[in-house]
């Protein structure tokens, strides 16, 4: 490292140290050597520089201004030539650096500043070849450990041999993948993953009182920033050494999440296919049993369904869900198939000793922990007695769930059998069946709109969902109610079903939920 206590080391320079300055003054990094002889140098003068200086502004200012300006300008010390007119330093200049607190070293008549340049060259020479061999050496070292499977406690592990200080990696789910000399709590990791949700993501996170402020290195995956390595210093008390060391890690930690994710969306296919599979029904039976013990799950014990979604008008899940529900049931010692769909996430369980109820109702909880601006809710099936039973509690989960998600308040955790309503019957319901349903009620109905271009579809979901209401249906639609009346009619016309008629307006509205219902499965 260039500093003026590594010149002065170097005793070809015949260097003499005047005024060694403050304490650790000497050793302070120098960003390069500046030669000047203007009276206010300044403006030309970088942070970090050395200053070579023979004096020859001495008759056109005084050794206070210069040295004044050359510590308004930042520089870390000076160094003085001696020449033949002047053959000992200025007494004033040696007070001044003195008051100021700048360093001030002598440099003999026989060695000419361009000397101090070379040595200046070879030692920053000597730390850039040495800053790239340790980067080599940690490179292999980093790639070893993330090789053998190390992940990144065996990355922490690496950065703590060469560099003592606390590091924690989070990532955007809040969760705490590895730490050496510190911990985070759960709100801290939330503070984190919140700023990482932000863009572009912050340098630095003050994590309170008992932490401070914490450097940010992010740590990317497929180009998104999917966690960070946080040293818990601020930058300012972190060296360039250590920063390189951190960044680089930083960037072999990508590797290692881009292996997760890639083993994750391995899992999560391999859920979403079971789900296929159940619903499929008994002409799959036994690749749902196979599919089961990959999770870990035994098919021939009892299993329950539970479905998780978001009660907040949400038209899909978010990113960390699934992840989130896993980990609950791993937290309780069971094992799971935890599979995402595009509206909610399904957990297939072994059915547990304690009470259901409450084991989701302390789901609820723990998902509500992870996304606190969200309401979820839990729907149960019945228990299945083996995994070839398992379609119709899945269904019957998913449906319970679907109403929660429709209600305003309530309770968040409610099973098939409580909640009386047409969405679970007809989700009983396979889904070539459903779609004869819906074909054979709407089918001329959906032509009619389609071959004329009309809102046919449109005015019956308007008029089912003002209860009937002429007026308001009217005022919905934005039409004259003698339009509506020629609208219904026309419907009546091609679906043979009386909107006036209770019974046949339980056709048509059974109709339209069938025919959502099977765009969602």
């Amino acid at each position: 490292m260039l500093s003026l206590a590594a010149l002065v080391g170097n005793r070809a320079l015949e260097l003499k140290v005047l005024v060694p300055g403050p304490t650790g003054a000497l050793d302070r990094e120098a960003l390069w050597v500046h030669n000047t002889e203007l009276p206010d140098p300044s403006p030309y003068v970088r942070a970090g520089e050395i200053v070579l200086t023979n004096g020859l502004w001495q008759h056109e200012t005084s050794a206070g201004a210069f040295v004044a300006s050359v510590r308004r300008a930042g520089g870390v010390g000076i160094v003085f030539g001696l020449r033949q007119e002047t053959p000992v330093t200025p007494d004033g200049l040696v007070e001044a650096c003195r008051q100021e607190g700048l360093p001030l070293v002598e440099i003999s008549i026989e060695v000419p500043f361009t000397a101090v340049t070379e040595a200046a060259s070879a030692i920053q020479a000597d730390r850039r070849r040495d800053a790239l061999v340790g980067m080599v050496r940690r490179g292999d070292a980093l790639a070893s450990a993330i090789s053998r499977g190390a992940g990144a406690s065996g990355v922490l592990a690496v950065l703590r041999k060469e560099h003592d200080v606390p590091l924690v990696v989070v990532d955007r789910m809040a969760r705490q993948l590895a730490s050496t000399g510190g911990e985070l709590s759960a709100e801290q990791r939330r503070m984190v993953a919140d700023g990482l949700a932000r863009h572009p993501p912050p340098l630095e996170i003050d994590l309170g009182a008992d932490i401070g402020r914490a450097t940010v290195f992010l740590v990317g995956a497929v180009g998104d920033t999917d966690a960070a390595l946080l040293c818990l210093r601020p930058v300012s008390r972190l060296g360039r050494a250590e920063q390189e060391a951190l960044d680089q890690a930083a960037r072999f930690l990508s590797l290692e999440v881009a292996k997760q994710q890639a083993i994750q969306a391995i899992e999560s296919r391999f859920a979403s296919e079971l789900l296929d599979m159940i619903q499929s029904g008994p002409q799959r039976a036994a690749e749902v049993a196979d599919r089961l013990r990959a999770f870990g799950v035994d098919p021939s014990a009892e299993l329950v369904v539970l479905t998780v979604a978001f009660a907040d008008g949400a038209e899909s899940t978010l990113p960390g869900l699934a992840e989130t529900v896993g980990e609950f049931f791993l937290s309780q010692s069971l094992a799971v198939a935890v599979a995402a769909g595009s509206q909610d996430v399904v957990a297939v369980v072994q059915r547990p000793r304690r009470d259901l109820g409450k084991l989701a109702i302390e789901l609820c909880s723990a998902v509500r922990t992870r996304f606190s601006d969200r309401r979820p809710v839990v729907g149960l099936g019945d228990t299945a007695s083996s995994a070839a039973e398992l379609r119709q509690p899945l269904v019957q989960s998913r449906e319970a769930c679907q109403v929660l998600r429709r209600r305003r308040g309530g309770p968040a955790v409610a099973s098939f059998r409580e909640l009386g309503t047409h969405r679970l019957l007809l989700g009983l319901q396979d889904a070539a069946t459903l779609q004869g349903f819906v074909d054979g009620v709407l089918g001329p109905l959906r032509e009619h709109d389609r071959l004329r271009e009309s809102e046919l579809e449109t005015t019956l979901r308007a008029f089912l969902a003002n209860d009937g209401q002429f007026a308001a249906t009217a005022t919905a639609l934005y039409v004259h109610v003698n339009t509506l009346r020629n609208r219904l009619a026309k419907i009546t016309e091609l679906t043979g079903r009386d909107v006036a008629r209770t019974e046949d307006r339980v056709d048509l509205y059974l109709a339209l939920e069938a025919g959502d219902m099977a765009k969602s499965r």
